[in-house]
């Protein structure tokens, strides 16, 4: 019978840094090399290899985890695309999670695309024809009254647990609806939370709610092994949902739900069901608005002016578009505006064109607070066949300072409409943050030169630095990644009953406070490459906000050092045999 692995962590002297501890276990042998948590490969210590039976079980050589990290990343580099490199660092998380972390945590820039973002979604098409390691909790709509079983044998105690995310696998990033496969968003996002914001990955739980999939290829699939059927709508989808919230909450009261890939519908409806109830959010909705704030802020600064003066046009009206609205609304409203002045500074553009007041009817309840008065275009040109006014005639009559995009349609900010935008301000903002680049409303070379080096860019993926008559301008990435692990890290260390609006606001400043953009060619945004100085700064200021709007359970003396103490650091502990 095989023995089970038993972690229990032990305190050890206060002198030790990072409140590091060892763990005690019951188990010997190949059981101790199979847990992904004790696992340390070749670098067990002569007494630990004699005390766990695992002499003759590796090689003789003791590495350290820096040896080990080097022999990783050689490893990595050699493989041939990003498909093979994100089973390869899912393999390594499988088999030896500090190693994963630390390997991924020096790493951030390049593997944050293999981990999570597109390659994630190839790993998606790939997932029913693999053999991955079941990670998380799958729950079915066609078996709720499981629902509390399963999270119970997941064998966590109450207090055991600080997030929980859950995906329903929609709309994910580039590929749209992919069912059960959706698991893998889950776990690439809360690796990000580990090597990041320095969530202990003990204590977190992906979650896949299959409510089914409208995906035929699946459908057909022998080998897909997610609920064959079509997804699931209307009150018996939502009834899956309040059982889902409900049993979270009660099972694992301190826990922070974060909802992943649901469609607009869906992922908006849930939000405004629980923001006030229970402690979660939506990082598409509200981590993408708070990073293009924070890019706005910036953007706004180096201007030398306020986000209330900003004359806004958002292609795109879907979640993330009116998440940006929101999150600027939010900002504006802060700086002394009604709700209904910082509505009137945006003017929003869709398939149907400019929203209006008369389209009332064909639109979401969270568009209709930016539908313009149908008296304000009523003389602008309309497209034939009655679609609108479209964004050209947009921009030509507004004037925007800021252009933001957000539709998934590349090429669609066209050089016309750059330039005459850039010709009625004198610092054109304009944010293209449709991902992939090759879904780009248009590309930072062409923004860059369109404005004549005068723009104030941001992107939805990575780009590299545009250098245009002798000065190298530094492409903000408006990636989230910047934003929810430091979110996330604050409100769990803050123990927060709710994620207000002004912790979303704290986290967008402090964001764009670590960048100065007075220099010619600076980035709105800091780089990705110190995300854990990044987090930090976030969680301090997300705490801070919880305390000052009193949703925050958690006493603080110091904030700054209670979060680093509270950081899981991906180093090796000392495994003790009992």
């Amino acid at each position: 019978m095989r023995t089970r692995v038993i972690l229990k962590p032990v305190a050890l002297p206060r002198h030790r840094p990072n409140g590091e501890g060892c763990y005690e276990t019951k188990a010997r042998g190949l059981d101790v090399l199979n847990s992904p948590q004790l696992n340390k490969g070749t670098a067990f210590t002569a007494d630990e290899r004699k005390a766990l039976g695992l002499t003759g079980l590796i090689p003789p050589e003791i590495s350290t985890l820096s040896t080990q990290v080097k022999g990783a990343y050689v490893q990595y580099e050699r493989l041939p695309d990003a498909l093979s490199k994100n089973i390869y660092l899912t393999a390594l998380h499988d088999r030896n999670e500090v190693l994963f972390y630390r390997l991924f945590s020096e790493h951030l820039r390049e593997m944050i695309p293999i981990v999570n973002d597109l390659t994630v979604g190839l790993a998606m098409v790939q997932y029913r024809h693999e053999c991955r390691r079941p990670r998380g909790v799958y729950l079915s709509i066609d078996h709720p009254g499981s629902m509390e079983e399963a999270f119970i044998n997941f064998e966590a105690a109450a207090d055991d647990i600080d997030l929980i995310l859950a995906t329903d696998a929609e709309q994910i990033l580039g590929i749209g609806d992919w069912g059960v496969g959706g698991i893998e968003v889950t776990i690439g996002k809360l690796a990000i939370y580990t090597a990041a914001g320095g969530v202990d990955p003990k204590r977190v739980i992906p979650v896949m709610l299959d409510v089914g999939t409208n995906r035929e290829s699946l459908l057909t699939d022998p080998m897909y092994i997610g609920n064959r059927h079509a997804r699931v709508r209307g009150a018996r989808y939502d009834e899956f949902i309040d059982e889902y919230v409900r049993t979270v909450s009660r099972l694992f009261p301190g826990a922070l739900l974060q909802w992943e890939d649901f469609a607009p519908g869906n992922g908006r409806r849930i939000l405004e069901n629980y923001r006030d109830r229970v402690c979660a959010f939506n990082d598409d909705m509200q981590g993408t608005g708070a990073i293009a704030l924070a890019a706005a802020i910036s953007a706004a600064r180096a201007c030398g002016t306020s986000l209330r003066k900003q004359r806004v046009v958002i292609f795109g009206a879907g979640t993330a578009g009116m998440g940006v609205a929101d999150q600027l609304a939010d900002e504006m409203r802060r700086e002394g505006m009604s709700k209904e002045e910082a509505a009137s500074r945006f003017w929003c553009v869709d398939q149907q064109g400019l929203l209006t007041v008369s389209m009332a009817s064909q639109l979401r309840d969270f568009q209709r607070p930016y539908a313009r008065p149908n008296a304000e275009s009523s003389r602008w040109r309309h497209d034939e066949g009655g679609r609108g006014v479209c964004l050209a005639e947009v921009v030509r009559r507004v004037k925007p300072t800021m252009l933001i995009g957000a539709s998934g349609s590349a090429g669609t900010f066209t050089e016309e409409i750059v330039r005459d935008m850039a010709a009625n301000t004198e610092r054109p903002i304009v944010f293209v943050l449709s991902s992939p680049s090759a879904r780009a409303e248009a590309s930072p070379s062409d923004l860059v030169a369109w404005t004549e080096g005068r723009g104030l860019l941001a992107t939805g993926s990575s780009s590299p630095p545009v250098t245009y008559k002798g000065v190298t301008y530094v492409i903000a990435h408006a990636n989230n990644a910047l934003l929810y692990p430091g979110l996330g890290l604050g409100a769990i260390v803050s123990r927060a009953s709710r994620i207000s609006a002004g912790m979303f606001l704290a986290a967008a400043s402090a964001v764009s406070s670590l960048v100065m953009v007075r220099q010619p060619g600076a980035s709105l945004l800091p780089q990705i490459d110190d995300l854990r100085s990044v987090s930090i700064t976030v969680a301090v200021a997300v705490a801070e906000a919880a305390v000052a709007e009193g949703v925050a359970g958690a006493k603080f003396r110091d904030i700054e050092q209670q979060i680093r103490d509270a950081m899981w650091q991906p180093e090796y502990r000392q495994i003790v045999a009992v």
